[in-house]
């Protein structure tokens, strides 16, 4: 049985451009990965004001975490976890020409279980002597 290319051609393309066109249908009107972005975008607002409030002493301090990724700071992630959430990112004090990056665990109200920052700062070293939640690890 002979083929006709050109007619199977045109059946292939319009198939494959209705599975294409079905698939973004989907992606467009799925409301379930916006309700899941909005739930990530609160929960690292959250841990940007727990991290300030644990590495900011007075001075500004700049944040490269999911919302706001600084490329020579390094990567980021947000990863759900069964519990509730696990952060990564990096930040930088006014008066530090480095970024130290930092570690955080929250749970499902986004209250935080854990924080570890890679720093040397004397004064989070005091900090973390006197919170069993948050941890320094200085930076070699």
């Amino acid at each position: 049985m002979k083929v006709n290319h050109d007619i199977m051609r045109w059946v292939f393309a319009l198939g494959v451009s209705l599975l294409v066109a079905f698939g973004a249908y989907e992606w467009i009107t799925n409301s379930d990965r916006a309700f899941r972005r909005a739930i990530e975008e609160a929960v690292v607002l959250e841990s940007r004001d727990i991290l300030l409030a644990y590495v900011a002493d007075a001075g500004e301090v700049r944040i490269s975490d999911a919302l706001d990724r600084v490329r020579a700071a390094g990567k980021v992630y947000i990863y759900p976890l069964p519990d509730g959430w696990e952060l990564s990112g990096q930040y930088k004090r006014a008066n530090d020409a480095a970024w130290h990056a930092f570690l955080m665990r929250l749970d499902e109200q986004a209250t935080l279980v854990t924080l570890s920052v890679d720093d040397n700062d004397p004064d989070l070293v005091q900090k973390a002597a006197a919170d069993p939640k948050f941890k320094v690890a200085s930076e070699q």
